[in-house]
C-alpha cells in the first residue's frame, strides 16, 4: 500500500511539473489537460484520475511553486530581509517558473478565474509575512516613518513588479541588484 501511494505521489509530481511547462509555454487558458497528459504519457482520462479538473491541477501547480520558494514549509515564518534577497536571486535562476507564476497572476485578476481565490489568499498571507519580516528588522517604524504593515504591500509590489520588468527585458533589469537597491532605500542594515 505504501509503495502504491509513493508511486501515485511521484506520478502527481510528474504531472504538476509537466503542467508547469505547458502553462509556461501556452498560458493557463491555452494549456489543455490533453497537452499535459500527452507530455507525461497518459490519456486525458488517465490524468483525470490524479486531478479531476484543470482547476485542481492549476492549484497544485501554484502550491508546488510556493513549496519551492519556502523550502517545503509553505510559510515564510522566520524570514529575514537577507533571505528575501536570496529568494530574488533564486528566482533569477528560474525564468520559466517566474514566467508561469506571473502569467497566472495576471490572468487571475479576471472575474471567475480559477486561481483568483488562491492569489487573493496568498497575497494576504504574503503581506502579513512581509510585515513580520519588516517588524523583525525595524521594530514598529521603518526609517522613513512607515509601519511594517504599511510597507509590506510596497515590498510585495516591488518584488512582483521587478519580476515582470525582468521577464520583459532581462538585459535591462538586473532583478537581484534592483531589489538590493530597494532594500537600501528602506534603510536595511
Amino acid at each position: 500500500m505504501a509503495a502504491a501511494r509513493a508511486r501515485s505521489e511521484e506520478r502527481r509530481a510528474e504531472i504538476v511539473r509537466a503542467a508547469l511547462e505547458v502553462i509556461a509555454e501556452r498560458g493557463y487558458r491555452g494549456a489543455s489537460l490533453g497537452a499535459v497528459a500527452e507530455r507525461v504519457g497518459l490519456t486525458q482520462q488517465g490524468l483525470l484520475h490524479y486531478f479531476p479538473t484543470k482547476e485542481a491541477l492549476l492549484v497544485a501547480v501554484l502550491e508546488e511553486r510556493d513549496q519551492w520558494d519556502t523550502g517545503g514549509s509553505g510559510a515564510r515564518e522566520g524570514w529575514r530581509l537577507d533571505l528575501l534577497d536570496s529568494l530574488v536571486e533564486y528566482n533569477a535562476m528560474r525564468p520559466g517558473i517566474v514566467q508561469t507564476f506571473s502569467a497566472l497572476l495576471g490572468e487571475s485578476v479576471t472575474e471567475g478565474h480559477p486561481a483568483r481565490e488562491f492569489f487573493t489568499r496568498r497575497y494576504a498571507q504574503v503581506r502579513a509575512e512581509m510585515g513580520a519580516v519588516l517588524r523583525a528588522e525595524y521594530g514598529d517604524r521603518l526609517p522613513g516613518g512607515l509601519t511594517p504593515e504599511q510597507a509590506a504591500p510596497l515590498m510585495t509590489a516591488v518584488m512582483d513588479g521587478l519580476q515582470y520588468q525582468w521577464l520583459l527585458d532581462p538585459d535591462a533589469v538586473d532583478m537581484p541588484a534592483a531589489f538590493r537597491d530597494f532594500l537600501r532605500l528602506l534603510g536595511a542594515r
